[in-house]
C-alpha cells in the first residue's frame, strides 16, 4: 500500500499520543455531555447507558476512517481535506464543507443553551428561570468568547488542558460518589422504553461524541503518526464512551423519571446533588459553565477559520475571505447565527439539528474513506459499515425528529436548500484556484 510521506521533519512534530488523545477527549467532553444528558435520560430512561453505547459504536466506526485518512492526508484541513480528496472539489464537496460549518454553528448554539441553563440553575438554586434571563445568558455565552477571539483568540485555548482536567476530575467525583446510590431497578430492562426509542435517543445525542475529528486537524504535528494517530482516535473515543456510560448510569440510577423531567436542562447537576448535596450541584454547575464557555470559544475560533478556508477554495463567496478587526468575517457570522438559533430553538431541537448535521458529515467522510481505501490502507468493509451505520442513524434521527421535534428538521431542510442553491447557482461560476490565502 502507498504510505504517506510526512509533511514536515519528524523533529518538528510536538504532539505525542497522549497529547493527541487529549485533543480528542477535550473536543468530545466539551459542552455536549452537559447539554444532552438530560435530553437522553428523559427519552431513554433506564436504557440511557445503552443509548450512549449505540452512539459510541457509530463514533468508533467513523473514528477508524478518520484515523486512516489522517495518516494518509496529514494537514490542518481535517474533514475538509478528506472530503475533497475522496470526491474532488465540486458542488457536492462544497455543499458538504459548508454544512460542516453549519454544524459548528449548531453546536455553538447548543453549548450556549447549556451554558444558560446551568448558569440560571446556579443563580436560582434550581428554580425555573424566565425566558428573558435565559436569552440574556445565551448572549453572554456567545458574546464573551467572541470578544476574546477579537482581542486574543488563544486566551482560553492556552488553558484548555486545565479546563479538561477540571471537567474530568469533577465528572469522576460525581461518578464515584453516585455509584453507591444507584438503584438497580431504575436501570433494569423493565425501566427501558422500546428499543426503537433507545436507538432514537442515542442518535439524538450523537453530538456528544462530536469532537474526536479535531485530532485530524493536528495530524501534521503528531509524532510517529502511522502509529500514534490510530491510537489517539481509539483511546479518545473508547475512554469517552466508558465515561458517558458511567455518567448515564449515575443519572438514571439515582434520579426518578419525574426528577429527570423537571431538571432535564441540568440533569447532571441534579444527580450530583443527590449524592454530594449542594456542593455537588454547585461543582457540576460551575464545571458545565466553564466547559461550555471554553467549547464556544474554541468552536468560534475554529469555525471562523473554517469558513475562511472554504472561501479560499471557492466554495463560499469571496467576501468570506475579508477580515473585520483582524479576524475572518466568518467568526462574526458564526456567532450571530449561533445566537439566533440558540434563542429560537429549545435544547432538544438544537441537539437533534446538530446530531443530524454531523451524522451527514460523517456519512460522507466514511464514504470518502471507501473511495480512498487502497491509497490510504483502509479496510473497505469497515468503511462501508461506517457509512451504512451513519446513514442509518441519520434516517432514524430524521424519522424520530419529524414526529417529536419537527422544527429541527425544518431548519435542516432550509439549511440544505440554501447551501445547494448557493453552490449550484453562484459558486460553480465563481470557483477560484485553491489555497491563495491563509486564515492566520
Amino acid at each position: 500500500m502507498t504510505q504517506h510521506t510526512p509533511t514536515q521533519d519528524d523533529s518538528q512534530r510536538v504532539i505525542g499520543v497522549i497529547g493527541a488523545t487529549a485533543i480528542g477527549i477535550g473536543g468530545m467532553v466539551g459542552g455536549g455531555i452537559f447539554a444532552v444528558l438530560g435530553v437522553a435520560s428523559d427519552q431513554a430512561g433506564g436504557a440511557t447507558p445503552i443509548a450512549f453505547l449505540f452512539a459510541g459504536v457509530i463514533a468508533s466506526l467513523t473514528g477508524y476512517s478518520y484515523s486512516k485518512l489522517s495518516v494518509r492526508y496529514q494537514s490542518a484541513g481535517g474533514t475538509v481535506t478528506f472530503v475533497d480528496k475522496g470526491f474532488g472539489v465540486s458542488d457536492l464537496t462544497g455543499t458538504v464543507n459548508i454544512v460542516l460549518w453549519a454544524g459548528y454553528i449548531a453546536t455553538t448554539a447548543l453549548y450556549a443553551s447549556a451554558f444558560a441553563n446551568y448558569a440560571a440553575a446556579l443563580i436560582s438554586s434550581g428554580a425555573p428561570a424566565s425566558a428573558l434571563v435565559l436569552r440574556l445568558l445565551m448572549g453572554v455565552a456567545i458574546v464573551g468568547p467572541l470578544l476574546i477571539n477579537m482581542v486574543n483568540a488563544r486566551l482560553v485555548s492556552r488553558s484548555e488542558g486545565v479546563v479538561v482536567a477540571i471537567k474530568l476530575t469533577i465528572l469522576a467525583v460525581v461518578i464515584v460518589a453516585g455509584v453507591p446510590s444507584i438503584d438497580a431497578d431504575k436501570v433494569a430492562p423493565t425501566a427501558w422504553p422500546s428499543m426503537w426509542g433507545v436507538i432514537a435517543a442515542g442518535m439524538l445525542i450523537f453530538v456528544a461524541y462530536e469532537g474526536f475529528e479535531l485530532i485530524a486537524n493536528a495530524s501534521a504535528d503528531v509524532k510517529n503518526p502511522v502509529k500514534n494517530l490510530p491510537r489517539a482516535f481509539g483511546l479518545s473515543i473508547g475512554l469517552v464512551l466508558i465515561l458517558y456510560i458511567a455518567i448515564a448510569f449515575v443519572v438514571v440510577g439515582t434520579l426518578t423519571p419525574q426528577q429527570i423531567a423537571e431538571s432535564a436542562d441540568y440533569a447532571l447537576a441534579e444527580a450530583a446533588s443527590s449524592s454530594l448535596g449542594q456542593i455537588g450541584f454547585t461543582l457540576v454547575g460551575l464545571s458545565a459553565i466553564l466547559a461550555t464557555f471554553s467549547a464556544i470559544n474554541a468552536t468560534l475560533y475554529g469555525s471562523g477559520r473554517l469558513a475562511f478556508t472554504i472561501a479560499t477554495e471557492g466554495e463560499l463567496p469571496e467576501g468570506f475571505t475579508t477580515r473585520v478587526w483582524r479576524q475572518p468575517i466568518g467568526l462574526y457570522l458564526t456567532a450571530g447565527l449561533a445566537l439566533t438559533i440558540a434563542v429560537g430553538l429549545p435544547i432538544e431541537s438544537l441537539s437533534s439539528l446538530a446530531s443530524a448535521i454531523f451524522l451527514m458529515i460523517f456519512t460522507v467522510v466514511n464514504a470518502a474513506a471507501v473511495r480512498c481505501g487502497p491509497d490510504a490502507n483502509i479496510s473497505r468493509p469497515v468503511a462501508v459499515l461506517g457509512t451504512i451505520a451513519c446513514f442509518g442513524a441519520l434516517a432514524v434521527l430524521v424519522v424520530r425528529s419529524i414526529d417529536v421535534v419537527p422544527i429541527s428538521m425544518l431548519v435542516l431542510v432550509i439549511l440544505l436548500a440554501t447551501v445547494l442553491t448557493v453552490e449550484h447557482r453562484y459558486l460553480k461560476h465563481h470557483r477560484r484556484p485553491i489555497g491563495r490565502q491563509t486564515a492566520n
